[in-house]
């Protein structure tokens, strides 16, 4: 891999998405949401006129840790989990790049759910897709922490028991600076929330639902299914036709009622209102329509701002030398 502690190169000017594609065959399963990702995600880069040299991919393990090869910017393929701590160290080594982590529901919400944790509270200038299609699809289908209960796979044959895990529940809890949910068949608004993730400072996750049809088809994407597309400043609408509309009832819990109806007031959507992003990312059931697009959003002092650069060593030193430096003297 190229030394990212090198200032970022000159511009090359691309403005196409197949500048941004790499010479490597792609290689997913048949109708895996992957290829939509990964498309929208070169048409993101075009948009915004990325330079090549100024982003870096990083990603862990699973079907989702193959974007490094399929994207011509910088990359490393990480080990499991551990994606965001190392995005983590790029950036503090060299603020000026644009980090990205591309990570699945198994790597990033299991042994790596740590890691994950930390990068959001400390608000580092990071950019983490999460890819969720809450199976271990590399694996072959095991349960994830994001299945469903009474989901049956190969390590839950009676039915999966236990509660979901809620990736923007966590993503808000823990601080993050930017928080949204796209769908894979939703190619538009993907491309639209990505170019808004990598212009936001700071740590920033998107939670992609995705469909695995070989080991979990049509979990999330269901041509049925309702969907309340999130738009600052307007009420927030449930489908296409506009007659019906999110508000709060007496007890504060989501209810959806006509829009005609003034009484409660609709609600309007607000990036900056970390409780109605609370009580949008809480939404379960089929009563109630899924958000998707940008639920919260601020500023707040970034990790690497905070950062003081370590003085450089003077003069050679033995190895032995700098393994002696931080040791406390005996006693005499």
């Amino acid at each position: 891999m190229t030394n990212l502690a090198e200032p970022a190169g000159v511009a090359t000017g691309a403005r196409d998405k197949r500048d941004y594609r790499s010479d490597q065959q792609i290689r997913w399963c048949p109708g895996c949401g992957d290829y939509a990702i990964l498309a929208q995600f070169h048409k993101m880069l075009a948009a915004v006129g990325a330079n090549k040299e100024d982003h870096v991919i990083v990603s862990g393990i699973g079907c989702a840790s193959r974007f490094p090869y399929y994207v011509d910017t910088y990359g490393l393929h990480g080990v499991h989990g551990r994606a965001p701590a190392i995005a983590t160290g790029i950036k503090a080594v060299n603020p000026s790049l644009t980090v990205w982590v591309v990570t699945g529901d198994g790597d990033a919400l299991s042994i790596g759910v740590g890691h994950l944790i930390h990068a959001l509270r400390r608000n580092v200038d990071i950019k983490i897709l999460l890819l969720n299609n809450a199976v271990y699809g590399l694996t072959k289908g095991q349960a994830s922490p994001t299945s469903f209960p009474g989901q049956v796979t190969p390590s839950s044959p009676a039915g999966v028991v236990d509660r979901s895990l809620n990736p923007l529940r966590l993503a808000l809890t823990a601080g993050a600076t930017f928080v949204a949910r796209c769908v894979d068949s939703h190619g538009r608004q993907m491309r639209d929330v990505l170019i808004a993730a990598a212009e936001h400072r700071g740590a920033a996750l998107v939670e992609i639902w995705q469909n695995c049809p070989v080991f979990n088809d049509g979990a999330f994407v269901q041509p049925s299914r309702n969907y309340l597309h999130l738009r600052p400043g307007q009420p927030l609408t449930v489908g296409g036709d506009g007659e019906r509309a999110l508000t709060l009832d007496q007890g504060g819990r989501l209810r959806v009622q006509r829009t005609d109806d003034a009484d409660p007031p609709l609600l309007r959507h607000d990036v900056g209102n970390a409780a109605l992003a609370g009580l949008l990312a809480d939404i379960e059931g089929d009563d109630l329509p899924v958000p998707v697009g940008i639920y919260y959003r601020c500023t707040r002092p970034v990790h690497s701002d905070a950062l003081r650069p370590e003085p450089p060593l003077r003069g050679r030193r033995s190895a032995q030398e700098l393994l002696d430096a931080g040791r406390i003297p005996r006693a005499g």
